[in-house]
């Protein structure tokens, strides 16, 4: 396999000549479970621990830190949302940040 074939080649979505850190902060926001579930459905929607900075993430993801990406996810920082969770906030009101780095969607609660 090649290096180029190793890559992750995750990207933020839009080619209009803005840095990754840009479109970052263009595409993160404040949703509710309507707006991910169907990311949920899917299967391209990935948990955040709060403890972690989202858009950190974000650029993780766009800059190909493959390394980094897995650490997270061996720790348990970064996971795949299950049908537990996805039940538990089908009536809810949750309100969660997001930001779009394509395929995926990234997603933690919302401050206060």
């Amino acid at each position: 396999m090649s290096d180029e074939d190793k890559r992750m080649k995750y990207a933020m979505l839009g080619e209009d000549g803005q840095s990754d850190d840009e479109k970052i902060a263009k595409y993160t926001g404040e949703v509710g479970w309507k707006y991910l579930k169907p990311h949920f459905r899917s299967g391209n929607l990935l948990w955040v621990d709060p403890e972690l900075d989202l858009k950190e993430v974000a650029k993780a993801f766009t800059g190909d830190q493959t390394e980094q990406v897995a650490e997270w996810l061996g720790r348990g920082d970064l996971v795949r949302i299950g049908d537990l969770h996805a039940e538990q906030w089908e009536d809810g009101d949750d309100q969660f940040l997001a930001v779009v780095v394509t395929p995926f969607v990234l997603m933690q609660p919302a401050a206060g």
